[in-house]
Order: structure tokens, then sequence, then C-alpha cells
């Protein structure tokens, strides 16, 4: 066993109790109170780890922001942890389902998994670094947000202006359920079809309406012809408003169309072919409007290839998969910095009642953290 791993393994219970503390915080992103709460706890942490200067982003509309940074005047590229600290869960969610440890050494309670554990092994592995007298001499920085689940929309702007002169990305969201790092996701890019059609009675005249149910129908063909599964392309319509009275051709249907895909390329061709829908029945009228927008994360075999040997090196396997679903990391890789997701802990249940860390993974995901902290070698 490693010095690090032995090290990591021996304070596994003050990771379980810093997690609980952690849980302890219910943090629902839009109860802005609550979350500023931990945002606090946090500050603290980051102070009491030796941050040379931690700097808070204030907002209204979500929890404040903080980046902390270590090592600052260090020469080279700065490493980046993602960390958010919102949840899906509402206050009152702790109340009703408390924090447990089960027979199996599961710790059960909201947000455990997503990304309360992430944030325990950042502070741990910060923690034991400087405890071994480890640290490396290079930037090290924490950039935590706070509107994560509900799509990163006030902290994008603030991920990519610090991440951009970072070497290498840290995305603390949770293993797979078997334990394996996130080496890509595939991206999202959501759309609105708004037909519209002529309304007329159904009775009395319905050759004078123009149907936008049966434009959109035939639409709905046109869109599932543009799935590629077999390459990593689905193209769902996944909901549809129609229609004013049962009585009544309606006059507009509208279709709400999530899409994903693993590259750039595949985004940029999909786009293209949603946007040039024309329509079927004379008189009709289509349009697209582009909603929501994520970037794939593309596999990066060689920050992939270097993180396994680290591990190995460390006595920690490590393994790879990925995702159909987005996070902070997207944005990122899209701007060719070299990105890892799924560094937290393995666990399952994200969002579900039986959301849970595998607590025996804390200790081997902080041993490898800090091997990535220790001995990263950036390209060139």
């Amino acid at each position: 066993m490693s010095e690090l791993l032995n090290y990591f393994t021996s304070q596994k219970q003050a990771m379980i109790d810093l997690l609980t503390e952690l849980i302890s915080y219910e943090t629902f992103t839009t109860e802005k109170h609550m979350v500023d709460k931990l945002g606090a706890f946090m500050e603290a942490q980051f102070k009491a780890l030796g941050a040379e200067s931690v700097t808070r982003y204030p907002l209204t509309e979500a929890g404040d922001m903080l980046l902390a940074k270590w090592n600052e005047k260090a020469e080279g590229k700065p490493i980046l942890f993602l960390i958010h600290i919102d949840t899906v869960w509402p206050t009152g969610t702790l109340a009703e389902r408390p924090t447990r440890i089960d027979e199996e050494g599961r710790l059960f309670g909201p947000g455990a998994v997503d990304m309360k554990g992430g944030i325990t092994i950042v502070l741990s592995t910060l923690r034991g670094l400087r405890e071994l007298n480890m640290m490396p001499n290079r930037p090290i920085h924490v950039l935590m947000t706070s509107d994560e689940e509900v799509g990163s929309t006030y902290s994008e702007d603030l991920i990519k202006e610090v991440a951009q002169d970072s070497g290498l990305v840290l995305v603390m969201e949770p293993a797979t359920k078997e334990g394996a790092l996130k080496t890509w996701r595939k991206g999202i890019s959501t759309y609105t079809l708004s037909i519209e059609g002529r309304p007329s009675h159904a009775g009395n005249a319905p050759e004078q309406g123009v149907n936008s149910v049966i434009e959109f129908a035939q639409q709905a063909l046109e869109l599932n012809k543009l799935n590629d599964y077999k390459n990593g392309v689905s193209v769902s319509v996944t909901m549809v408003n129609g229609g004013s009275a049962g009585n009544v051709i309606p006059a507009a249907t509208e279709a709400y169309i999530d899409t994903r895909m693993m590259t750039i390329k595949q985004l940029d061709t999909l786009n293209e072919s949603l946007q040039a829908l024309h329509p079927f029945i004379p008189g009709a009228k289509v349009s697209m409007r582009h909603n929501h927008y994520r970037p794939p994360m593309e596999r990066n075999a060689h920050a992939y290839e270097q993180t396994k040997r680290i591990g190995e090196s460390l006595g920690v396997s490590v393994r790879e998969d990925g995702s159909g679903g987005g996070s902070d990391g997207n944005f990122t890789a899209a701007m060719g910095i070299p990105t890892l997701d799924g560094l937290g802990p393995q666990g399952d249940g994200l969002h579900a009642l039986h959301e849970h860390v595998v607590l025996n993974s804390l200790p081997t995901r902080c041993t490898l953290i800090a091997g990535i902290l220790r001995d990263w070698i950036f390209e060139g």
C-alpha cells in the first residue's frame, strides 16, 4: 500500500464526519440564503487549508460563488477543481431522510453523492497533502459554484473565464455506479419547434383549416430519422402541446426537442438539419428556436492514460466510462482544456431517494487526486 493510500485510509472516519456535516447544510439551488450558509462554511474551510486568496462572486439570483487559490505565484498552469454546492433537494428533505450508514458501508443522504461527496474529497485531499508535507509547488484553484443543478445559467461565463488559463480541469461529479471516471459526456442541445396553422370549425369547414397537429406529426417522423444511436446521437421529442378546443382545427402546436451527441461535429450537423426543416402542408409555417446548449465533452486519451498511470503507481485502479448527461466539464473540454470528470466518489441514486456514497471509495479517490496534484505532467 502506498504512503498516500495508507494515510487516506487512516482518515476515512474524518471524511465520513466531514461528508455528514456537509449534508447537514441543505442547499436547494433556488434557496439562496441556505446555499450561502454552506458557502460561508466552505470559505472558512479554504482559508483553514491555507488558501492564499478566496475571491467571492456575489449573486442575487443564486448563491454566491467562490474561487480559492493555492500557490498563486508558482510557475505553470493551474490545476482547477470544479465543484458545486447546490442540490436538487428542498429544505426539509433531511428531516424526512436523515443521513444514515447501512451495513454495506453506504452513506445515504440528500446531496451525498451529488456532489457533497466530491467536495469532501477535495477538502480531504488538500488537508492530507498539507499534513504530509506533500503539497506541490504548483497553482491549484478551486471554483465553487451554486447553480449547476439548474444548468449553470449564472456560472457558465465564470467557469470559462476562470478555466481559460488552466492546464487541467478536475470535475468532482460522482463516479459511475461501478466507480469509473467519466472521460466523455454527451453534449446537450434543446430546441422548441413551433408550428402555425389556421383554425377552422372541425364540423362545418375542416377543409378550410391548416392542421398544425398533422403538420407536427409529419415533422416528428422527419426528426426521428435524425437518430443515430450507434454513433451516440439522439433526437427526442419530449413534450408536445397543441390545439385549443375539441371541435377546432388546431392553429398552433409546439414541441420540445432534446438532442444529445458525442462530438462537436455531430452537434453542428444536427443544428443545421433542425434549422432546415420546412413545412409539408401548404399554408403551415414552421420555426425552430434554439434554447439551451452544452457542448459535448470529447474523450481526451492522453489525460486518461496519465491518470491511470498515476493511480496504478499508488495502488489505485482506474477505469473509464462516460455519461449521456452533461456537467460543467463540458464547457471546459470544449475550450480545448484537458478535463477529467467523475472524480467524485462511487455511489448511486443521483436525484433519487436512494442517493448514497460508497464510503470505501473516499480514501482511494483522495489518493488518486493527491497523486494527480503532485505528479501531473502537462503536455508540451
